[in-house]
């Protein structure tokens, strides 16, 4: 349950200034020259994968849907723009009565993608669609980092939960982003309270090493934990010496203790201790957590150590070294006037240096083997192939201005999980690859 399920007000200031100037004096000319009510589609795509990563998970698509929605120049904003001289009045009293009205699709959040997959589709006139080109980018350049980070901690976990705690690791804001976009990328919970009132993730956290610090023996702060949150809580056991802190923590909570969390030393030699202690002890439930400066590869090297739960932080809210997937928002058809039944042609950028962009409005699919397994992430701008038609993978987001496709969190959750099934087995293989599909134009 989240704040809005609870009847709760949810900060919701306006988007407009979440953006680079240019947008705007590039608007202001474009009114000026006449061409800024021409129809236009923008996509957003990204021209290749962080180095060596094999998927791409897009996230962020409800926070771009209520981007998008108070996307609103309101007196305080318009003031600004006015005093720093940024716009004339013209372009001020244009803003002033923004609101999109155009249509956007795209891939659905969860949703796995490759170089060249349009995962988002922008249309409506150039002087509305323009405006909205850096907040869609910041939100889903971030947010996909993080998914895609998360989802591959996810698969090396193999089932074991996984627990987001980079709140301090990051900008305050971006620590609830982040939250949520791991949360789609296959955590199951977040130590960061701002994450849980405002999207409903299952939030946790018991102690650290300073609440054991404050009393006068590791025995006073265990006692004071379990009388205060019972049996079940977690006991942090390598502020002092790990072996007497296990044996502490069962004497006080016995048996019935819910976990112990080691922070650091030798991760798989400590935890193979610990779990051989706590057994000895009657202990045999109690579970093993896991944190210390985690990412991918240290969670595959436990794949073999008796460990239940990894807590993760600085590797995930930093894309674990890749915070931002590099996609970018283009101009891809536009209309020869702005008469509304002006046909579109498509445009292209053609720069050197591996930054040309392919022209016109296009579609995509996902082809299946004779197995059921994706081969290939097929875009085109023509007529969609018959065999290709139940593999689209844009949906409509937005129709006429009005969101038409909001979601409960959960479900992006799952469409991801169901989506990275759906990829080789070669996809979540932490060495070093290509994208686990080729991406074909027709």
């Amino acid at each position: 349950m989240n704040a809005a399920d609870l009847g709760l007000p949810v900060d919701v200031p306006s988007t407009a200034l979440f953006t680079d100037q240019y947008e705007l004096t590039m608007l202001q000319a474009a009114l000026r020259a006449g061409t800024a009510d021409r129809h236009s589609v923008f996509e957003v795509f990204t021209r290749r994968l962080p180095e060596g990563r094999r998927y791409g998970v897009l996230a962020g698509v409800g926070r771009v849907l209520d981007a998008v929605e108070n996307f609103r120049f309101d007196p305080a904003v318009l003031g600004f723009l006015r005093e720093r001289g940024i716009v004339d009045e013209p372009t001020l009293d244009w803003l002033a009565g923004y609101r999109f009205s155009g249509d956007i699709w795209g891939y659905p959040e969860g949703e796995v993608y490759f170089p060249g997959s349009p995962v988002l589709r922008v249309e409506g006139s150039f002087a509305e669609c323009v405006l909205l080109e850096t907040v869609i980018l910041s939100i889903l350049n971030h947010d996909s980092a993080i998914a895609a980070a998360a989802s591959r901690m996810s698969a090396a976990a193999g089932g074991r939960r996984l627990i987001e705690m980079g709140a301090r690791r990051t900008h305050e804001l971006a620590a609830v982003a982040a939250s949520r976009a791991a949360y789609v990328g296959g955590f199951d919970s977040t130590s960061d309270l701002a994450a849980g009132f405002r999207y409903g993730i299952p939030t946790v956290g018991t102690s650290a090493h300073a609440f054991t610090l404050l009393h006068d023996s590791e025995r006073d702060a265990f006692q004071a934990q379990v009388e205060t949150l019972g049996r079940g809580t977690t006991l942090l056991v390598d502020t002092y010496d790990v072996t007497e802190a296990v044996r502490t923590a069962v004497e006080v909570a016995g048996p019935e203790l819910g976990a112990v969390r080691i922070d650091s030393g030798d991760l798989l030699l400590v935890a193979h201790r610990v779990r051989q202690q706590l057994d000895e002890l009657g202990a045999r439930d109690t579970k093993i957590v896991v944190t210390s400066d985690l990412d991918e590869y240290a969670i595959a090297s436990l794949a073999a150590a008796p460990v239940d739960a990894y807590g993760v932080g600085t590797q995930l809210v930093t894309g674990s070294g890749h915070p931002t997937c590099s996609m970018v928002y283009k101009l891809v058809a536009r209309a020869r006037s702005a008469d509304p039944k002006a046909p579109l042609v498509p445009v292209a950028k053609k720069s050197m240096g591996g930054k040309a962009s392919v022209g016109g409005r296009k579609w995509a699919a996902r082809r299946p083997d004779a197995t059921g397994v994706a081969e290939t992430e097929v875009v085109g701008t023509g007529p969609v192939p018959p065999e290709l038609m139940d593999h689209q993978l844009l949906v409509e987001l937005v129709k006429g201005g009005e969101v038409v496709a909001r979601e409960p969190l959960e479900a992006a959750r799952s469409r991801h999980i169901a989506a990275r099934a759906g990829l080789p087995m070669s996809a979540i293989q932490l060495s070093r690859g290509e994208p686990v599909l080729p991406t074909e134009y027709v």
